[in-house]
């Protein structure tokens, strides 16, 4: 009994320690193969429909590694990019989370597959 309540805790702790690489994979399995340069267009475009901002970078800055700042709230955001923070990019449930949210605010409509993987391949490649 002891050995496998051991087991499940250690599978559920497991289960937020992914790596940025390990998100990334599992949004390649379902998007196909991910494009840094697609990743880089979508974080520095303009877009209109965004319910808060027109970009990614009107919040997160030009450059991922550096803080931001919500454009509405004024409230501190953390660097984007896993290599300056790293706690990024490594629970897929956050992420998922993150995206559905910020889609919404920059874009005005829900991310594809496609878009995520991208947008992540993009944020990894950030050094």
């Amino acid at each position: 009994m002891k050995i496998r309540l051991l087991a499940l805790l250690l599978c559920a702790n497991s289960a937020h320690a992914d790596t940025p690489q390990q998100i990334l994979d599992g949004l390649v399995a379902q998007a196909g193969p991910a494009s840094v340069t697609r990743g880089e267009k979508l974080f520095r475009g303009k877009f209109s429909g965004g319910k808060t901002a027109d970009s990614c970078t009107a919040c997160h800055t030009e450059n991922a590694k550096l803080p931001g700042q919500h454009a509405r709230t004024h409230k501190a955001i953390d660097p984007i990019a896993p290599v300056a923070q790293k706690d990024r990019f490594t629970d897929a449930a956050k992420v998922e989370k993150w995206f559905k949210r910020n889609c919404q605010e920059v874009l005005g409509r829900v991310c594809s597959a496609q878009e995520k993987a991208d947008f992540t391949a993009y944020m990894i490649s950030v050094k």
